[in-house]
């Protein structure tokens, strides 16, 4: 049965009949039929929805106005903006949907508040004319006001009551069962095969080694475009078609939740469709019904996704992009549905306008959900995190309280905009934008770990269901092992529990002289340490490690033996050990501080020669002589890592790549290397034209 957490289960709804009367030429006809909703209300909060069918001549803007009977208020509203005087509120038209042709209907939506009760209201005027349920002239002035609208309530449960139990079974229950779940990437959506994007074909081995590790779901991302033959049938190519289903079947036979969508058409063609209708909607249309009616008598655990991040062209504003999304989600789910069999409840998952954790795209979606009145929905939003440290640009280079701010925030709008209400939600893709084990540095790995960590942690207690988006960068598909398992174990164990970690997973101690102690600052996450572990070996408490509060500090004997010869590079790697979750691994590193000398090349080939000595490079700020940033995104002084610069540790170079130099502009700009021990080296570039020279500063 589905439960609707904090909702006051039922639907307040009433059905007013009435005209609509336009300011203007006095022989229109006019008349209109307005349905005002109640599809979900909660204690002091409510969602209404409104739509005016137009049954007279055309309208070509609109004014909607009525009067809470019970004080009542609007929070927020899509589709129309509100004012208010009082009890009295006025929705207006905006830009888009200003015109009403005969019988075309609008909508809008908001949500309010209320306190003791939420009665709907009684009476609405349109145009500043009251309206009076039939078509007509207007009312001459100084005529008897017509008489109110009537109001036919719809059937209502008890306010203590859940509503009906859904045909296929409970789908809070079902998504809670996909967790954790996983992203066969770059694979059946590569394009224009399977095998384009450098993935090897799939195998039944490798999806039964995915679900051995534990996962419960795996979404199939799939591409149809080059599979898909002209209009007006668009047919799918058999021997594709036969392929997305030979992996699905084999998904399923392994025990998998499995999930299947239309995943880049939503940029190649599906995103033409405020343009073109029509042809986009025949299209989508088509290939939803090969699908639905290959997949119909499939088990209930195959789910149905209807596109991936969707987005729109000529659209106004992502309001707009709303509505349209709205559109394409409603003709999706009436076609599934209609065609039977086992997809008359199946699953399916709606996502929000690009998948967006906004709360303005949540809100839009959920107002579509409303209008669906399907017990069988779940959303869906992907999360890749702040962006400035998912993709290390602007200084992003740790897990900080933006970072954290911006997951909290997303993961607790999901959870308070639909869980709370009985809709469940998948998190269809996570991880870090520029995590990749071809592109090592971009993404710090201790501070990745607080970040999987803290997902972890959000997501499972505001039971949000999540999918990593895996394009090979965590499971290596030739071998079947994981490129690094320390981050497939925390993610498991996230699933139950937390785990400690620190400010830092490194520890850099000078080549040469006299080794001090170091201290870091212990994330305990409701753990508490229980000892520090060198391979076999513990230390000692008191002799090579104390502990006050959460401040972990490394005596400097200890140190100097973990250092050993003091080679450079990462000499000793040593665990703290928590009471749960998986131990926090610290590197203990020894270094001089980088040094750079003169270069000279072009902006298609400039190379800064640097000794790394044992450090890291952690960022790259680029100024102009006035202080202001130089290079692209300008309104940061720090580049973004490895698209506009890249260390090579084996070359002992820092690269700046041609995209860089591409919006730099001609003279002396000053770069500053941040490295990981602490260490800063500033060195002075000076462009003309394509030349490049640099020396340090």
């Amino acid at each position: 049965m589905r439960q609707r957490a904090g909702l006051l289960a039922g639907t307040l709804a009433a059905l007013l009949l009435a005209g609509l009367m336009v300011a203007g030429n006095a022989q229109a006809a006019a008349g209109c039929r307005v349905a005002y909703t109640v599809p979900a209300q909660w204690q002091g909060g409510f969602t209404a929805d409104v739509q005016v069918t137009n049954l007279g001549d055309p309208v070509n803007g609109w004014s909607l106005a009525w009067t809470f009977p019970a004080g009542q208020r609007v929070t927020q509203a899509w589709n129309a903006t509100t004012t208010a005087a009082g009890d009295q509120v006025t929705a207006k038209n905006l830009s888009y949907n200003a015109a009403i042709a005969t019988n075309g209907t609008v909508s809008f939506g908001f949500n309010g508040s209320w306190t003791g009760s939420n009665p709907v209201p009684t009476s609405f005027t349109l145009n500043g004319v009251a309206c009076t349920g039939g078509v007509g002239t207007p009312t001459p002035t100084g005529t008897t006001a017509p008489p109110s609208p009537t109001v036919s309530p719809s059937p209502t449960t008890s306010p203590t009551t859940s509503p009906s139990p859904s045909p296929g079974g409970d789908p809070m229950a079902a998504v809670a069962a996909m967790q954790p779940g996983w992203n066969l990437g770059n694979t059946l959506d590569a394009i224009p095969d399977e095998t384009a994007w450098g993935n090897p074909l799939t195998t039944q081995a490798l999806l039964r080694q995915v679900r051995s590790q534990g996962y419960r779901s795996i979404r199939l991302p799939v591409t149809w475009t080059d599979h898909t033959g002209p209009a007006p049938t668009y047919t799918i190519d058999p021997v594709w078609l036969a392929r997305v289903r030979q992996v699905v079947d084999w998904s399923l036979a392994e025990g998998f939740y499995v999930m299947i969508n239309l995943h880049h058409d939503s940029w190649q063609w599906l995103n033409g469709y405020p343009g073109d209708r029509t042809t986009v909607m025949n299209r989508y249309t088509a290939l939803w019904t090969q699908i639905a009616t290959t997949f119909r008598d499939h088990s209930a655990k195959l789910v149905f996704e209807n596109i991936n991040e969707p987005q729109f062209t000529g659209t106004a504003d992502d309001a707009q992009g709303d509505e349209v999304l709205r559109e394409l989600h409603l003709a999706f789910v009436r076609l599934i549905r209609q065609s039977g069999g086992g997809n008359a409840t199946r699953l399916l998952v709606l996502p929000t306008l690009h998948t967006s954790g906004e709360q303005a795209r949540m809100d839009a979606l959920n107002t579509t959900i409303s209008q669906l009145r399907d017990p069988n929905i779940a959303a869906t939003i992907h999360f890749y995190g702040y962006w400035p440290f998912s993709v290390n640009i602007a200084g992003g280079t740790r897990y900080d309280s933006n970072v954290e701010q911006d997951l909290v925030g997303t993961f607790e709008r999901a959870r308070a905009s639909f869980v709370a209400r009985g809709i469940p939600v998948i998190i269809g893709e996570w991880a870090l934008l520029s995590y990749d084990y071809t592109r090592p540095g971009i993404i710090e790995r201790g501070e990745l770990l607080k970040f999987f960590e803290a997902v972890g942690y959000h997501a499972r207690t505001r039971n949000l269901t999540t999918m990593l988006w895996d394009a090979g960068s965590f499971l290596n598909r030739n071998t079947l092992q994981w490129r690094d398992q320390g981050i497939y174990d925390l993610m498991k164990a996230n699933l139950t529990t937390r785990s400690a970690t620190a400010s830092s997973d490194q520890v850099y101690l000078p080549r040469s002289g006299t080794i001090t102690a170091k201290s870091l600052t212990l994330n305990l996450n409701g753990t508490s340490l229980q000892g520090l572990r060198q391979g076999g070996t513990n230390l000692v408490a008191g002799t090579d490690y104390t502990v006050s509060g959460s401040t972990l500090t490394l005596t400097a004997s200890a140190l100097t033996r973990l250092a050993g010869n003091r080679a450079a590079g990462v000499n000793a790697t040593i665990e703290a050990r928590f009471s749960q979750g998986v131990p926090w691994q610290i590197s203990i590193i020894s270094y001089d501080p980088p040094s750079q000398s003169a270069a000279s090349g072009t902006t298609a080939s400039f190379a800064v020669p640097t000794q790394f000595r044992g450090d890291q490079l952690a960022t790259m700020e680029a100024k102009y002589a006035d202080g202001s940033g130089a290079g692209p995104a300008n309104w940061t002084s720090y580049k973004e890592f490895w698209t506009h610069f890249q260390p090579d540790y084996t070359a002992n170079t820092i690269l700046l790549k041609p995209e860089f130099f591409a919006e730099v502009n001609d003279g002396q700009v000053t770069l500053t290397f941040h490295f990981w021990s602490g260490t800063q080296k500033t060195y002075r570039i000076t462009k003309s034209g394509s030349t490049v020279t640099g020396s340090p500063a």
